[in-house]
């Protein structure tokens, strides 16, 4: 990976948990969608400032952008941007209740 993009261990964690998710459909996907979160990473890197920003309430959320993992449009990352890259905080289905997964931050 990049030393321009850090994920956190709960990104990580949720990256896996959704390619186990895709795998029990197709193993192919689920590497495509790996591949397509670590190549989204790598824009993000170049474009740190390319997501739009979160409204959370909490304010420990409160510089959080998110952008869509491509080809995996339902998937979001959730980063913080700097001047050297991108820290990757989450990376959740959009389906999911975001605003109270921030909330707790």
């Amino acid at each position: 990976m990049d030393d321009r993009v850090a994920t956190t261990p709960q990104a990580r964690v949720d990256l896996i948990e959704q390619a186990e998710f895709i795998a029990g459909d197709s193993l192919d996907a689920a590497y495509r969608f790996l591949d397509a979160a670590e190549e989204t990473f790598q824009f993000l890197a170049t474009n740190p400032h390319a997501g739009e920003r979160c409204r959370f309430n909490h304010p420990d959320a409160a510089d959080v952008r998110v952008w869509r993992v491509k080809g995996f449009e339902n998937s979001l990352i959730f980063y913080r941007a700097s001047d050297s890259g991108v820290l990757v905080v989450r990376v959740l289905h959009g389906a999911r209740d975001i605003d109270s997964l921030f909330d707790q931050a």
